[in-house]
């Protein structure tokens, strides 16, 4: 069975361009990126009393991959970059945490665009979402008081 990773399918980190297609074919593409996802954990983790309540392996393995699934398919929008390299869009964007293995989330947008004043709440429901999932969370403040999400698997389980 192959990975969400080897579907060729890619999830929006925020990073990319604003992505083409209808909405329709984006949320199938999400949808089955994700229940691939929670069948891998089912598979991966029979003895747990609650197999997709834990990151996979592979998750484990390609957090910043597993942490954009997970919040494209809760339905956050992510940020995008215009072809100038400006923001684009408003939303959640992923990258490498300072600790290995572990995710950033912030709350992007364009100048102007009132992502600082959403960031709290928005956050909170990214933060929310991934805890569900079984990762640990920590919020943070980082330059000009903007609020991030520090995102790793559970102690004990590491990649």
């Amino acid at each position: 069975m192959g990975t969400p990773q080897d579907s060729g399918f890619e999830p929006a980190t925020g990073d990319g361009p604003v992505l083409g297609g209808t909405a329709e074919e984006r949320a199938r593409e999400v949808r089955t990126a994700f229940e691939g996802m929670l069948q891998i954990r089912r598979l991966t983790g029979p003895e747990r009393p609650d197999p997709e309540g834990v990151p996979a392996p592979w998750e484990r393995h390609r957090p910043l991959r597993a942490v954009a699934l997970a919040l494209e398919a809760a339905g956050f929008p992510a940020s995008a970059v215009a072809a100038s390299g400006e923001r684009a869009r408003t939303g959640y964007r992923v990258s490498e945490g300072e600790a290995p293995g572990s995710v950033r989330v912030e709350w992007a947008g364009p100048h102007g665009s009132g992502a600082a004043h959403d960031e709290e709440e928005a956050l909170g429901g990214c933060g929310t979402t991934l805890r569900l999932l079984g990762w640990t969370v920590l919020s943070y403040r980082g330059r000009r008081r903007r609020r991030f999400l520090e995102v790793e698997p559970p102690p004990g389980v590491r990649a």
